[in-house]
């Protein structure tokens, strides 16, 4: 399971010219799956997700996790983060989970999330989406399990 964090003023994602999801004050999560990941790497990430301490105290300094701050996530399939373009041009998604793997783990995932008492939209699995947003920062971390 591989993760793009990006914490974020405000994002969205849009697909076939309407918005499905979007959050202000959050973390942006671009994630995919292999066909080795199981349950306990859903709730291992969704965990390190939500405690994660990237937003900022009173000091500036990065103390405050997204509970802390009342911040929200906007989860979005990608399984082009397991493109390997070690050979040629072409990137090669064999590592990537097929649908049947990915869909189940991208929705508990999800659930793992929401179960934290965090508020989570989300994009249109496998839909060629449209995201916008206001990196804050920039803060952007790629976390792996």
């Amino acid at each position: 399971m591989r993760v793009v964090v990006q914490r974020v003023t405000r994002a969205s994602v849009v697909v076939d010219g309407e918005v499905v999801g979007a959050i202000e004050l959050g973390l942006l999560v671009l994630v995919a799956f292999t066909a080795d990941d199981n349950q306990a790497d859903v709730d291992w990430m969704a965990a390190k997700i939500v405690g994660l301490r990237v937003f900022p105290d009173d000091d500036g300094k990065m103390n405050r996790s997204l509970a802390e701050v009342r911040g929200q996530l906007l989860v979005v399939s990608q399984f082009t983060l397991y493109g390997d373009v070690s050979r040629g041009r072409r990137p090669s998604f064999v590592k990537a989970a097929d649908p049947k793997i990915a869909v189940p783990l991208y929705e508990a995932f999800v659930g793992a999330v929401r179960d934290r008492h965090i508020p989570v939209e989300t994009g249109t699995f496998g839909a060629m989406m449209e995201i916008e947003l206001v990196n804050d920062g920039p803060v952007t971390l790629v976390i792996e399990r």
